[in-house]
């Protein structure tokens, strides 16, 4: 029996017909930046050759362009709320063919067994799934998550060959001053040979110092042109961010140019479910990108061969010969309508949906991972904020859709003694309950949701994944938390004490085994109620909600320790004065 190397170059060389061959295409050579015609010949799940060949079995391409499979160059899964087999079954037919992969959402809950439930999952699919491993479970040091991973945590993982590398580093301080625990991550990849990624979020060319000079090579952090800028001059990679709540292309492009243009890629890192499927995955940057003026052939090669480049993924990104066959069929490069999706010459996806049969999550999921919210009921009184020297506070504010915050100090209303919210200041309480010992309850003031009433409550709270909610009054605050506290996880949206609305998202608190039909519908419901308080519309209220507990990204957060000012590392109270 011949090897499977063989059977390729009996097939490349015409000795043997190919298993496939997809004729009348026009390929995308993302080498080149031109578009080429020939005969396109699969073998063993590989592309052999383009040319003029025979096959087993003919497809005709019928005029369509021939792209390569596209690459999500960093992406939580968990964000989609639903886990990998479910996540393939929404991105596979908008083109994306490979993803990288970060599960630390998971790991801040459930440590290890979670980075291995997420990789068992992805077994079951088509979609290539590559993993960095959490490099700051938790965030920072002084977070209260599920778990703490360790080096030592993180090594058997490196016997795996979808683990790439070690994913974001969060911690610039512990990075900067050395910390041993951290030094031992790094020393792990560097030693494995592996990628280390960056999260330089706010900090400036000397910070990139500091990063590149641990081997740290990419960031998806930029959120300027001359900070993408700084990051590759000194050889970094930037990653082009287009998710849900972080929107960074448009700002980002006027640095991408035909000399720089290969340090670029694109990226979605938290996109929900909804998002993806009726706006897209990185298929979205591209036709974003296109549409403000990037040429196409550019732009696809940075959500292909740059992404597999970066990623050293020597078989992943072109339709070339040695290349795993995963292409699509588009219609035009302006639009970048996708008609057909293949994997290693099959077709799994057609006109928007995925043809693949799939099983969907172990119904076997461990019970650490279905049962992970464990705090007290919370109270009224527990919710009180003192205002015992005035009415002047330190008040977060929002900037919709950006996962930075701006740190107000502005007049509250003050009523018996406590800050008391404000629908006209647009003044709202903000609550963060520790879930996973029931430790503590952090509180804050929080501007620029605009809710008109009610409250809104999730599991989802980057990194260490407490509950947040955020709202006009204290009893609906108490409904809400006890409403995901009942549900082990979630979103829920209460108003005059009464749940409008609430998505149970019992896999760690982050993600469903629902299909992603009843997903959507259970967002559909949270849309509605959104609305029902008053949310204006032109951004998530719980994916900016979800950003707000994370201790790494400027200029102030709420831990369910306190009001965070991340620019001086340190707590400050609420009161100012």
């Amino acid at each position: 029996m011949h090897s499977t190397l063989q059977k390729k170059i009996a097939a490349a060389a015409k000795q043997t017909k190919a298993d496939l061959v997809i004729k009348n295409g026009k390929i995308v050579n993302v080498f080149t930046h031109e578009v080429i015609e020939g005969d396109l010949a699969i073998a063993e799940g590989m592309i052999v050759g383009i040319g003029r060949y025979e096959g087993k079995e003919t497809i005709d391409a019928e005029g369509r362009y021939i792209c390569p499979g596209l690459i999500d160059g960093h992406v939580h899964i968990e964000s989609s709320m639903v886990p990998p087999s479910e996540f393939t079954r929404v991105v596979l037919p908008h083109g994306v063919t490979t993803v990288i992969a970060d599960p630390h959402e998971i790991a801040n809950v459930a440590g290890i067994r979670g980075i291995q439930f997420m990789l068992d999952d992805a077994k079951q699919t088509p979609l290539d799934v590559y993993i960095m491993l959490p490099s700051c479970v938790p965030a920072a040091s002084f977070e209260h998550a599920g778990a703490v991973l360790t080096a030592a945590d993180l090594a058997p993982f490196f016997n795996d060959e979808r683990v790439l590398g070690l994913a974001e580093v969060m911690d610039y301080p512990s990075l900067r001053e050395q910390h041993p625990s951290m030094l031992d991550k790094l020393a792990l990849a560097a030693n494995a040979n592996r990628l280390i990624d960056g999260h330089l979020a706010g900090l400036d060319a000397d910070a990139v110092n500091v990063y590149r000079s641990a081997r740290i090579h990419t960031d998806h952090e930029c959120v300027t042109a001359d900070e993408a800028l700084e990051r590759i001059r000194r050889g970094m990679y930037v990653l082009i961010r287009q998710g849900s709540v972080a929107k960074d292309l448009e700002k980002l492009l006027p640095a991408v140019h035909e000399h720089n243009a290969r340090r670029f890629l694109f990226c979605t890192d938290d996109k929900h479910l909804d998002d993806l499927w009726f706006e897209g995955s990185v298929d979205h940057n591209v036709r974003l990108a296109i549409r403000a003026g990037l040429d196409p052939l550019l732009s696809i090669q940075m959500a292909t061969l740059n992404a597999a480049e970066c990623y050293r993924l020597p078989t992943k990104g072109a339709v070339a010969p040695g290349y795993d066959a995963d292409f699509l069929f588009v219609e035009d490069l302006e639009t970048l309508k996708i008609t057909h999706v293949f994997k290693q010459g099959a077709i799994v996806a057609e006109h928007g949906r995925a043809t693949f049969s799939f099983h969907p999550a172990s119904s076997e999921t461990e019970p650490k991972l279905l049962q992970s919210i464990r705090c007290r009921p919370v109270t009224e009184a527990d919710l009180r904020i003192p205002m015992t020297k005035g009415n002047k506070a330190n008040v977060m504010e929002i900037i919709p859709n950006h996962l930075h915050t701006n740190h107000l100090v502005t007049e509250v209303d003050v009523r018996d003694g406590a800050f008391s919210p404000s629908v006209e200041r647009d003044l709202l309480k903000l609550v963060v309950v520790e879930r996973h010992r029931g430790l503590g309850i952090g509180l804050g003031i929080v501007r620029g949701f605009g809710f008109q009433a009610g409250v809104v409550a999730s599991s989802i709270a980057h990194d260490s994944h407490h509950i947040i909610a955020a709202g006009t009054n204290d009893r609906d605050l108490v409904v809400a938390i006890e409403q995901l506290r009942r549900q082990h996880g979630g979103l829920a949206v209460v108003k005059d004490g009464t749940v409008l609305a609430s998505l149970p998202l019992e896999i760690g608190g982050l993600m469903t085994r629902k299909d992603y039909t009843e997903v959507l519908n259970g967002l559909k419901q949270i849309d509605k109620a959104l609305e029902a308080i008053g949310a204006c519309g032109s951004f998530n209220p719980f994916i900016t909600l979800s950003f707000l507990a994370l201790p790494v990204i400027p200029e102030l957060k709420l831990t369910d320790q306190g009001l965070f000012d991340v620019k001086r590392w340190e707590w400050i109270p609420i009161e100012a004065w």
